[in-house]
């Protein structure tokens, strides 16, 4: 019995939504903002860089209700194991978000602008 236990909370949490921080960049190639001037890339980083906190805070949401869910499935009620999301196109287009950020920063400094880019405010919004 106790097997069976370990058996569906190492299934259950395998199928969490991982939270934001632990959401790897997917590569993006940093010749789509080669044409752009330093103005250019500003603005761009700055819309990438609002929708990133926002889907932070969403993705840390789900990563959430997935280990309650979890939870309650290996403690409580194995059916609750069906409740949990697992990652999905919010995880992968802020992987794509911050393979775009990555990009506008080679890019950036190839191009000498200047632009300050700080990550930890993205990685911790909630």
């Amino acid at each position: 019995m106790r097997h069976v236990v370990v058996l569906m909370a190492a299934l259950a949490s395998a199928a969490c939504a991982k939270s934001a921080d632990k959401v790897s960049a997917a590569y993006v190639s940093p010749m789509q903002f080669q044409s752009y001037s330093c103005q250019q890339l500003a603005q761009e980083a700055e819309r990438i860089s609002a929708r990133a906190i926002a889907l932070t805070g969403a993705q840390n949401n789900r990563a959430t209700s997935d280990a309650v869910a979890t939870t309650v499935a290996v403690v409580i009620f194995w059916p609750a194991a069906f409740l949990v999301g697992g990652d999905d196109a919010q995880t992968a287009e802020l992987a794509r978000l911050k393979g775009e950020m990555d990009a506008i920063e080679q890019v950036s400094i190839q191009k000498k602008c200047g632009i300050a880019f700080q990550r930890e405010d993205v990685q911790k919004a909630s």
